[in-house]
């Protein structure tokens, strides 16, 4: 369904920001050193692919059952990604990481001629290429030194549920699935998450901070996101922390942290 629905609506670019709140820094996997600081953006081509090319099937074949998945991109995919990335970039330290397996990958290679040509309309962004492999430990062992990250449809689902350990938890990260002009869909990137509902357990953050990245992004009122975002910072100085986030605070049910950030915004 989702991803039916991405392609019904047109939604081809899906920003994730990763920011490690200083209040959590316990509650990472990581070492606090190699996070303190960490604030990236994440910008998945969403609407190509493996996930959507053709063919996709299994099938009997000589030796037995085969599968095949197909991954295609146009220069003009790739290329308005890119735009997308190389505009977030303008308005953030200006630095953009372009992630491909052009080693190996005919669309990575593709991918990568087409950045390149792009940073030329865009002096003022220091563009650099990494391996997907190379960047997945890169992401865990210096992530502070990422800005904004472009990725094609795969590496982007998979890099992104890394990088929720540097947050602290899955819990903590929304998203935005852009399409052209301000029309969006937002979410918190683990989705809907049927398996603890109605248990009290679920972080309501990340579905707190899509609402942020929806005024920003699609209402335009940076001013009414940035109090949201600053309403989650302070209910969380205080030591609230909904069961996946639990190291080093007060344990509370999903209920109660809406509520506290509700109240932190008042």
């Amino acid at each position: 369904m989702a991803v039916r629905l991405r392609r019904a609506l047109g939604l081809y670019a899906n920003l994730r920001p990763v920011r490690v709140e200083p209040a959590l820094i316990e509650a990472s996997s990581v070492k606090a050193d190699r996070i303190e600081g960490v604030d990236l953006m994440v910008v998945r081509e969403l609407t190509g692919g493996l996930y959507f090319s053709k063919p996709k099937r299994r099938y009997e074949s000589a030796r037995g059952k085969a599968a095949v998945d197909t991954m295609r991109y146009s220069a003009a995919e790739v290329e308005r990604v890119a735009r997308k990335a190389f505009e977030l970039a303008r308005t953030r330290r200006r630095r953009l990481c372009s992630v491909d397996k052009a080693n190996a990958l005919e669309t990575s290679r593709l991918w990568r001629e087409v950045v390149t040509a792009m940073a030329a309309s865009y002096p003022e962004v220091a563009v650099t290429h990494m391996l997907v492999d190379s960047f997945a430990m890169q992401l865990v062992r210096q992530p502070a030194d990422y800005d904004v990250v472009v990725t094609e449809n795969l590496f982007g689902d998979i890099l992104t549920d890394e990088a929720s350990v540097l947050a602290g938890s899955l819990g903590m990260l929304p998203s935005a699935s852009l399409a052209e002009g301000r029309f969006g869909l937002y979410e918190p990137i683990h989705g809907s998450a049927p398996d603890i509902a109605g248990k009290g357990i679920a972080n309501p953050i990340g579905a707190i901070l899509s609402a942020a990245m929806l005024l920003r992004h699609s209402a335009g009122r940076d001013d009414a996101a940035a109090e949201i975002e600053g309403a989650v910072s302070r209910t969380l100085e205080r030591g609230l922390r909904t069961a996946d986030i639990a190291a080093g605070g007060r344990s509370v049910e999903t209920q109660e942290m809406t509520e506290a950030v509700l109240g932190a915004l008042a």
